[in-house]
């Protein structure tokens, strides 16, 4: 699975966020900086909506599995 990182100028440096994560966004002076915070930012979306899954089944019967997903 690949995600879609976008990159814009702005006066302040870069903005950027993934086309595919809602939530997943950054704004640094670099671009450099921008792709670095922007990995951050994913990482963050993706624990946050792991902990709020996690609390929304506690100890409800579920199956939890690996989803690996190809690029088609």
């Amino acid at each position: 699975m690949k995600l879609t990182a976008v990159f814009q100028k702005v006066p302040e440096g870069y903005i950027g966020f993934v086309e595919e994560l809602p939530g997943a966004n950054a704004q640094e002076s670099t671009l450099d900086e921008a792709r670095a915070a922007l990995a951050e930012a994913v990482e963050l979306v993706l624990e946050a909506n792991r902990a709020m899954s996690a609390e929304a089944i506690e100890g409800k019967d579920v199956i939890r599995e690996p989803l690996v997903l190809t690029a088609e």
